[in-house]
């Protein structure tokens, strides 16, 4: 294990780690430049006789990230480096890089379990713990196990704990790097919110005060769409026409989610994001975070066999990478809605989805796969009684026969884009 390195430094420990157990893990902090420096560097001195597999968590951080490698070797998108997202596609047959979203690493190894043509995986911002990402891993490990004994696997992650993901990789080399990224100053609230102020209100007035004291573009980070909304309607009323805002978040356009990272020629920024500007974006105008503190996830429940959205504190492993964003390309500072006390008592981390989640996706992906979940090298193992639901759901969709083997038209169901 190296320890505080930057991530330039360990480039070499980590290409010996991959020559030589075809596995590691790389955990580096916000803005160390893990996600566009370790694919060129795999590129560069392992020489790959197939492609470099990238994934990310999210449609923007994916193309993002393909942008700024391709910048880097002085290239246009779809050469050397390309992506894969859903609805979109930038690819040549000369790409040596694809960086894709995580359900299409699902669907490539659905459809060709040997993934011929592919040298390498990486698997980004798995701290995040998607529903996706775990399978996508379970499923990279099995074909390397049993077919591929040549294909490499690289986890990276800013909080991630290492020791049980490496030891999921067969005590895989662990590589630490405190990276790059420009100091960021905390600030908190000197008390406890008062709780007879809307978060609307308490996170306006937060921005405003941050941008009286701090110069720079402002990234602030809500819950969702509708507090998005209607702290755009209060600062609109509060700013100067200098002072561009815009809004963030997964359901938006994919043009206007590209438009609100786009850098500005002249005024002043403010965005206004959800999770999806957490991990792996770099907003060039940004050197303030505003961190609400909240985080809106979908949590299943068996008892009406539905997800719903539950609004909660963000984890400390959140907090810090929302911090980091304000460090990206110079120092910056991160205002905090909440008390340092209160930080304590955030959770380390958020819970992974495959604990929350509706599993009946889940159930057909492994279905068609032909292995229960028990044979599948997952970091967390889905609970059983909800996977028996899960699977119970797709029997009376006809998707599964009665001893649990995918049909033809669970077949056909799983090749949609959308729940069963």
């Amino acid at each position: 294990m190296t320890q505080d390195l930057p991530i330039t430094a360990v480039i070499g420990e980590l290409i010996a780690a991959l020559k030589r157990s075809k596995r590691a893990v790389l955990c580096a902090p916000p803005g160390a430049g893990k996600t566009t420096n370790v694919p060129l560097a795999i590129l560069k001195h392992l020489d790959p006789r197939g492609k470099i597999i990238m994934l990310e968590p999210r449609r923007l951080a994916a193309r993002a990230a393909a942008e700024r490698m391709a910048e880097t070797l002085g290239e246009n998108l779809g050469a050397t480096v390309g992506y894969r997202i859903r609805g979109d596609a930038k690819t040549s047959p000369s790409t040596k890089i694809e960086v894709v979203t995580e359900g299409i690493l699902t669907r490539m190894t659905q459809n060709d379990p040997e993934l011929p043509g592919i040298d390498t995986i990486i698997f980004d911002e798995f701290h995040e713990r998607s529903l996706n990402a775990d399978l996508g891993l379970a499923l990279a490990l099995e074909i390397a196990d049993a077919l591929r004994d040549d294909l490499r696997i690289l986890v990276m992650s800013a909080t991630l704990d290492a020791d049980p993901i490496a030891a999921l990789l067969g005590d895989a080399p662990i590589i630490v790097s405190q990276g790059r990224s420009f100091p960021v100053t905390p600030h908190w609230l000197p008390r406890p919110l008062d709780r007879s102020l809307s978060f609307e209100q308490a996170m306006t007035d937060l921005i405003l005060s941050a941008m009286a004291t701090e110069s720079g573009g402002v990234l602030a980070f809500c819950p969702g769409e509708a507090e998005i909304k209607r702290i755009m309607a209060r600062l609109a009323t509060q700013v100067g026409p200098e002072v561009k805002i815009f809004p963030l978040y997964g359901a938006m356009d994919f043009a206007l989610q590209c438009q609100a990272i786009q850098p500005m020629g002249s005024g002043r920024k403010v965005v206004l994001a959800t999770s999806i500007a957490e991990t792996s974006l770099t907003i060039q105008d940004i050197s303030i975070v505003v961190d609400g503190g909240l985080a809106r996830r979908a949590k299943f429940d068996s008892a009406t066999g539905m997800s719903r959205l539950i609004t909660e504190k963000v984890s400390r492993a959140e907090a810090t990478q929302r911090m980091g964003r304000a460090g990206r390309v110079r120092a910056g500072h991160c205002f905090k809605l909440w008390s340092k006390a209160e930080e304590g008592t955030l959770p380390a981390f958020a819970p992974p989805e495959i604990d929350t989640s509706d599993l009946t996706g889940l159930a057909l992906e492994l279905a068609q796969w032909g292995s229960p979940p028990e044979a599948m090298a997952f970091l967390t193992q889905p609970n059983p009684a909800l996977m028996a639901e899960a699977q119970q759901v797709l029997r009376m969709l006809g998707a599964l026969s009665p001893k649990g083997q995918i049909t033809k038209h669970g077949k056909e169901l799983a090749r949609a884009p959308v729940h069963p």
